[in-house]
C-alpha cells in the first residue's frame, strides 16, 4: 500500500472519531410530573430469597432496605411492611417465635393489620433496616413468615416496590 494512502485513512479516520466525541449533550426530561412524588422501596441484597436463622441465636437478624428517591421534599415518605402468613402450614407467629423490633430492642408495634412503618425524613433517599428479635420458641421444626415490603399510596405520595426485592421469608430452625 501506498504510504499517502496510509495517512490519508488515518487522518479519516481521527476525523471522524474526534467528530462523534465533539457531539452535544442532550438534555433530557426529569421526567413524567405524576411520578414526581413516587418512590421505591427494596431489601437489600437485591432479591427475594429467604434467610434461614437459628431459633437460639441472641443477636438482633437485621434485614436492610433502600428508599429509592431522586428528589429532597417537605414531607416526610413513609414505606409500610407487613407479615405474610399465606400459603405457609407451620407459621412462625409473632410474639411467640419473634418480634419486630428497633435497633434497640424495644418491641415495635403493629399499624391495622399486621402492618408496620418505616419513615424516610424529606423523601431522601436512604438506607434502614428491619430488625427481628428470635424469643427462643422450643416448638419443634421449622417456622416461617414472610416479611413483605408493601404499597403505600397516599394523597402526596407513593411509596412502591421492587418485584425482585419486596418479599424476605424467614426460617426459624
Amino acid at each position: 500500500m501506498n504510504k499517502k494512502y496510509l495517512i490519508f485513512l488515518l487522518l479519516i479516520l481521527m476525523t471522524a472519531s474526534f467528530g462523534m466525541l465533539a457531539c452535544n449533550k442532550v438534555d433530557y426530561p426529569a421526567g413524567l410530573p405524576e411520578y414526581d412524588n413516587y418512590y421505591y422501596v427494596g431489601f437489600m441484597p437485591w432479591n427475594n430469597k429467604p434467610v434461614s436463622v437459628d431459633r437460639s441465636q441472641t443477636s438482633l437478624l437485621a434485614l436492610p432496605v433502600q428508599f429509592h428517591s431522586a428528589f429532597t421534599r417537605n414531607y416526610d415518605a413513609v414505606a409500610h411492611y407487613k407479615l405474610d402468613y399465606t400459603g405457609i402450614t407451620d407459621p412462625a407467629k409473632v410474639g411467640v417465635d419473634f418480634d419486630i423490633v428497633d435497633k434497640s430492642g424495644s418491641v415495635l408495634k403493629m399499624e391495622g393489620d399486621s402492618v408496620y412503618t418505616m419513615t424516610f425524613p424529606e423523601a431522601k433517599e436512604a438506607y434502614d433496616t428491619i430488625y427481628v428479635k428470635l424469643l427462643h420458641n422450643s416448638a419443634q421444626g421449622t417456622r416461617t413468615v414472610n416479611i413483605n415490603l408493601s404499597l403505600n399510596e397516599t394523597a402526596q405520595y407513593t411509596v412502591g416496590i421492587f418485584s425482585q426485592a419486596f418479599s424476605r421469608p424467614i426460617q426459624i430452625q
